[in-house]
């Protein structure tokens, strides 16, 4: 079976353009990209997909996703994850440790990878935990937890706060080829908040958390990057403080990458002002002057990736009194159509905000993925960047339905999405495996 993708726009990171091409693909791969109307080849063998007035883009990548499994099934299993992603245009996601057990051993490294490809949908990548159980007091074996699949490891959910541990992590993943995948927050400032600390927690009488706990730690774990010479990336980043020690550290040839989720570009404290549980994260939304500053540091690169940090929970952990709920939203259906807003908004060029969503992950992660070229494996998605529609609940795949987006009209969104030359997802069908 040959399938050619025809009429589409193709956006290429790699180039930073976007061009009218043919997509052909054979044996789960990119076989050529030709020119419009160049393909003549014709029989029951060719499967064609009309992608006129889409965009063809390489499959995303979130490297930032809570499955919640082993643990906590109830708020999302694999299964239910991966079927998010792909209705989302992900075609693999890299999923956290903060399970129950954390994915600290072998044996939850593998489950993972197992669970995963019985499922077949998103290709799963797992995150491995820096020190045994998320305490932050003694390093997990890192060369086993590599060998087992693991791409990086991240207290995610939890600061490591000792230094000393940091540092050895840090040497010890540079060692294994592995990233280090920072949490920065200094829990002594941030322990009893709730929100950003700010005019509107102090009008609304809730904790606040302060801008400074993120930086501190940020500004630390870079640090610590300078002193070894070893890779940190900082997931999250939701200050304009934060954003200005990376762009420093850049500029001084620190080896340090960074991340922001769509939530940090797209709301500000605001969202909390009448208590919606569904805005409430860790980090918190934060003040406009932030989120104009999350949005500067996507165009001059100093962020490099968004993720979605998919947190999913259910309404027992959401629907309670503001400081009793859970930090966390949903992301991985929406990310799309926020970070296309960016696009309208002039902030970054089509190719540099898909380049984000997919070449960047890949490249930080150092997993395949993140361009479309002859010869490698068929992982695309088809998207419409003018479709407007209102997110209804019903309309989300994740097992959770925490997001303060739910009722909002958003524009942009996943028509179609490919693993390895197979369609796992449709639009017009709304399953996996149509």
């Amino acid at each position: 079976m040959i399938t050619r993708i025809r009429a589409g726009r193709f956006v290429d990171p790699v180039k930073g353009c976007v061009e009218q091409v043919e997509l052909i693909i054979e044996k789960g791969k990119i076989a050529r990209i030709l020119p419009p109307g160049e393909f003549k080849e014709e029989g029951p063998r060719i499967r064609t997909i009309n992608a006129a007035d889409k965009l063809i883009v390489p499959g995303l990548i979130d490297m930032h996703v809570h499955l919640r499994e082993p643990g906590e099934e109830y708020k999302e299993t694999i299964d239910s994850g991966q079927m998010a992603a792909v209705a989302g245009g992900f075609t693999s996601i890299a999923c956290m440790p903060n399970t129950m057990p954390p994915n600290d051993t072998r044996a939850v490294t593998e489950f993972i990878i197992e669970k995963a490809k019985r499922t077949g949908l998103a290709r799963v990548y797992p995150i491995a935990a820096i020190t045994v159980m998320q305490k932050g007091e003694r390093l997990t074996e890192f060369g086993e937890l590599k060998e087992a699949g693991a791409v990086a490891v991240s207290d995610d959910g939890f600061c490591v706060t000792n230094s000393e541990v940091m540092r050895r992590a840090l040497e010890y993943a540079r060692y294994h080829g592995l990233m280090v995948i920072s949490h920065s927050e200094d829990l002594n400032l941030s322990r009893s908040g709730v929100m950003h600390e700010g005019v509107v927690s102090t009008r609304i009488g809730l904790q606040g958390i302060p801008a400074a706990s993120e930086e501190i730690m940020v500004f630390r774990e870079i640090s610590l990057a300078a002193l070894t010479n070893c890779p940190v990336h900082i997931a999250h980043v939701s200050t304009a403080g934060s954003v200005e020690i990376i762009k420093r550290a850049k500029d001084a040839g620190i080896p340090v990458t960074a991340e922001t989720a769509p939530h940090y570009f797209s709301l500000d404290h605001k969202e909390v002002a009448g208590y919606n549980t569904y805005a409430k994260v860790k980090p918190p939304l934060r003040t406009p002057e932030d989120v104009q500053a999350i949005k500067d540091g996507l165009a001059e690169g100093v962020i490099d990736v968004i993720a979605t940090d998919h947190a999913p929970h259910s309404d027992i952990e959401k629907k309670l009194e503001f400081d009793k709920a859970a930090f966390g939203m949903i992301g991985l259906e929406t990310a799309l159509a926020l970070t296309l807003q960016l696009v309208r908004d002039k902030i970054l060029g089509l190719p540099e905000a898909i380049g984000k969503l997919s070449l960047s992950p890949a490249s930080v992660l150092g997993i395949p993925g993140g361009c479309i070229k002859t010869g490698v494996q068929a992982d695309l998605a088809v998207i419409d960047p003018e479709c407007e529609y209102v997110l209804k609940r019903e309309d989300i795949l994740s097992k959770s339905w925490n997001s303060p987006f739910i009722g909002k009209k958003l524009k942009g969104r996943n028509e179609l999405t490919m693993i390895g030359g197979e369609i796992v997802w449709e639009r017009k069908s709304k399953h996996p495996r149509c």
